[in-house]
């Protein structure tokens, strides 16, 4: 009895690892959110398919966990990195009581590697990655993170921005970091990292601000006080000698 939590990085298959491709193809049942089975459609096809809309994250994990215990071997995809914002976790708990089943954590890339490449190298040195997502993160913890991470001159990868409730969480965050970043600190984000319709766009940490560019399928990257722009690109140098 087996369950793989596979991240399939941005979704494109170019973009997964060889390890995500072979566990779906291994399985008997996939189970996932709907978008992202959609996203591997080509490899899922004759395969037994268990699909839910968000916010049902719990009762997929039920609903793989159901399969592996009839012995079916499962892969439980989910974008990015399984276990980073990922439902490796989660699995792993609605699994507590089951050790019979084994639960295998399958590795993809993750936003903040796959957008930082598309700016360019804005995570080269120390950073921290921190989510707007208030619904399972209260506000407050979140405030005190971001205020820590910019105290601590880090560059800070922020993933769920703003949504259609949280439209002002990316300026609200933007002016808690303010208190130990300037409004010039070199940024970017990047939309639909990997997919149809992908956008960076290098700015400063003002320009986050009542910006209607950015969405829930964007992550924005803050730079430290050393981050810079070279040729378009935004780099935070680790500190080489002689460069």
């Amino acid at each position: 009895m087996k369950i793989y939590v596979v991240g399939i990085g941005p979704g494109n298959r170019e973009y997964m690892t060889p390890q995500a491709v072979a566990a779906i193809e291994e399985s008997d049942v996939v189970v996932g959110y709907t978008l992202y089975v959609e996203l591997v459609k080509e490899l899922v096809k004759d395969k037994e398919v268990k699909s839910t809309a968000m916010k049902q994250e719990v009762d997929r994990c039920r609903m793989a966990l159901e399969s592996a215990l009839e012995g079916k071997t499962v892969a439980f995809v989910c974008s990015g990195d399984a276990g980073v914002y990922g439902m490796a976790g989660v699995m792993s708990e609605v699994a507590a009581d089951h050790p019979e089943v084994e639960i295998i954590t399958v590795p993809g890339i993750t936003a903040a590697c796959s957008g930082a490449a598309v700016l360019g190298a804005p995570l080269i040195h120390d950073f921290a990655v921190i989510s707007l997502s208030d619904l399972l993160t209260p506000w407050e913890k979140i405030e005190k993170r971001l205020r820590a991470a910019a105290e601590a001159d880090f560059a800070v990868c922020i993933y769920n921005p703003k949504s259609k409730k949280r439209r002002d969480y990316i300026d609200r965050a933007a002016e808690i970091m303010s208190c130990a970043k300037s409004w010039d600190t070199p940024c970017g984000y990047v939309k639909n990292i990997g997919r149809e319709g992908e956008k960076a766009v290098v700015c400063t940490m003002a320009d986050l601000k009542d910006n209607d560019d950015i969405d829930m399928f964007t992550t924005v990257f803050v730079g430290n006080s050393a981050t810079k722009v070279i040729n378009g690109k935004l780099v935070t140098p680790r500190g080489y000698q002689g460069v």
